[in-house]
């Protein structure tokens, strides 16, 4: 009997299949992760990010350097993001106390009451620049230096590929997007726009980090991408997938290319930022291969035109799927495409070593403080 009307969903320890599991499950927190743009954050200002309930104080200080501190000022608890900066530091709205990049209190501005008694400073965040985005370490700081950004060498060099980054914040659990990006079953969803058509799946592996894939299908069919796709050099015909935790990325003719970056905001909230990359562009009657310039105009005006409509097909989706869940979650799963499931374990799977390899019960409930 569906009894969904009067529980929630399960758990991760009460979870009795890799759906459930999955769909409970964090992110590994000794990883890197994606939380905004480099050109958002200007010189004196603060944002707050969230990485699976934890709220950051993301700031800029005068010398130009970013910097990431628990966003909690300890004398009355009010987020450090009400603040302002104040040259390089960040300074509570409240009663103006100062903490700086190191997280240690160098200000409180009314010592006439004595000296606060602080045991700690507060907790702040390694934190990378990469391909325009701003990459931070929420785990241990001690593995930051060990664990690698991905590699993009198109997008190194004083001659990168024309690229850009659409991002979307979706109210649904990070596992479904995982599942949507890398499932060609719907098609019918982007029927309008047709990034994808006539898709079969011919290979999928998995192992310990990552689950490969590959379909046939017809890639960028759609009344304006298909115009300006080079078929003529590249492989339109097929697509090679991968969920190389706790990322994603996909390849194309080896000259169509992306990776999407997760942020996990909490059980329910994930911020997505998809990084497209190309070198197989042709514009009508012009006889040579588009140079890069040209290629990266077209995609700025492809941005708002194309992608961005068609991820906002798959977040309608997702976030319908997300309140489906929550009312059946104890439905017996139903899946045609063998590789979801694979994604789901290895959602689980991670989120299970990492628990184990930390002890850490906070990040169980979704807190870090």
């Amino acid at each position: 009997m569906n009894n969904t009307q009067t529980k929630a969903p399960p758990s991760f320890a009460e979870a009795k299949n890799s759906r459930q599991k999955a769909r409970a499950a964090g992110m590994d927190y000794d990883r890197w992760y994606v939380v905004e743009y480099d050109s958002v954050v200007k010189k004196g200002q603060v944002k707050e990010v969230t990485f699976w309930n934890t709220s950051i104080a993301l700031y800029r200080g005068d010398d130009g350097k970013l910097a990431a501190l628990q966003n909690r000022c300890p004398h009355r608890q009010l987020k450090l993001t009400h603040g302002v900066v104040d040259q390089c530091s960040l300074r509570c709205a409240y009663h103006g106390w100062s903490f700086n990049s190191d997280g240690k209190l160098e200000d409180y501005s009314h010592d006439n009451f004595g000296k606060p008694l602080i045991k700690r400073q507060l907790r702040t965040y390694p934190l990378q620049v990469r391909y325009g985005l701003i990459w931070l370490f929420p785990g241990d700081p001690e593995l930051a230096d060990a664990v690698k950004i991905p590699e993009i060498p198109e997008l190194a060099g004083d001659n990168p590929w024309a690229n850009f980054v659409s991002d979307l914040t979706w109210n649904t659990h990070h596992s479904m997007v995982m599942d949507n990006i890398c499932d060609f079953s719907h098609a019918f969803l982007h029927r309008k726009y047709q990034p994808f058509t006539d898709a079969k799946l011919t290979h999928h592996e998995a192992d310990d980090d990552r689950v490969y894939l590959t379909y046939d299908a017809y890639m960028a069919g759609g009344r304006i991408s298909g115009i300006f796709v080079d078929r003529k050099r590249v492989n339109t015909r097929s697509i090679e997938l991968c969920y190389e935790y706790p990322y994603q990325w996909t390849n194309t003719g080896d000259s169509i290319k992306n990776w999407s970056f997760m942020l996990p905001i909490d059980e329910r909230t994930t911020r997505v930022f998809f990084l497209f990359y190309f070198d197989a562009l042709t514009i009508p009657l012009l006889a040579i291969k588009t140079p890069k310039w040209l290629t990266q105009m077209v995609m700025n005006i492809a941005k708002p035109l194309v992608f961005k409509p068609i991820l906002k097909e798959d977040g309608i989706a997702l976030e319908a799927e997300m309140l489906a869940y929550e009312n059946y979650w104890d439905e017996p799963p139903i899946e045609l495409n063998p590789v979801v499931p694979m994604f789901q374990r290895l959602t689980a799977r991670k989120w299970e070593n990492y628990l184990e390899r930390t002890g850490n019960p906070q990040a169980a409930c979704g807190r870090n403080d």
